[in-house]
């Protein structure tokens, strides 16, 4: 008598170990697309930095513009690691940025920046699960460690404009 093999059905892969089961849905293709859209904002924060730490006057400004000069070496290299991120999935790293805001008053500048900032930090929070929902641990890790000196970029311009910093657990930012 003859053994028949009987064909493996194909399962499903499950969800990656400690992936949130209620995380909505990433696809590679979406993830990129959403790293490419940080990264956008990594080029404005640059420019944004370069441009304020040179035009912001006077003694009150002094500390927070070598500050801002500080913070756009910080950005460049969050540039580098999200750009390195969507080669890495098989993307294009773009190579625009987001509009950056400009103003002849010192306090409204700053004021761009902190909005940028909660965006990011925002951004970025919903990027860590998005990375672990793929099994993109490492990746997650980087992020996480962007996040770190966004935030200290935050806490930064929040103190130069005189405030304590957003707080961002609402999702608002907005004390």
């Amino acid at each position: 008598m003859a053994t028949k093999t009987i064909p493996e059905r194909k399962r499903p892969s499950p969800p990656p170990p400690h992936a949130d089961p209620a995380a909505p849905e990433v696809t590679r293709e979406a993830l990129i697309a959403a790293l490419n859209e940080d990264l956008a904002r990594e080029y404005q924060a640059i420019i944004a930095y370069v441009v304020y730490s040179q035009v912001l006057k006077g003694a009150a400004y002094m500390n927070i513009a070598k500050e801002l000069e500080l913070h756009a070496t910080e950005e460049l290299q969050h540039a580098l690691t999200i750009a390195k991120q969507i080669d890495y999935l098989g993307g294009d790293p773009t190579v625009t940025p987001k509009p950056v805001k400009t103003s002849d008053d010192a306090k409204a500048m700053l004021r761009f920046d902190l909005q940028n900032e909660e965006d990011t930090i925002r951004n970025y929070r919903e990027r860590v699960p998005q990375c672990e929902a793929l099994g993109e641990y490492a990746m997650a890790e980087h992020i996480r460690e962007i996040l770190k000196q966004e935030q200290e970029h935050l806490i930064d311009l929040a103190t130069a404009l005189g405030e304590g910093p957003p707080d961002m657990s609402t999702g608002n930012g907005h004390r």
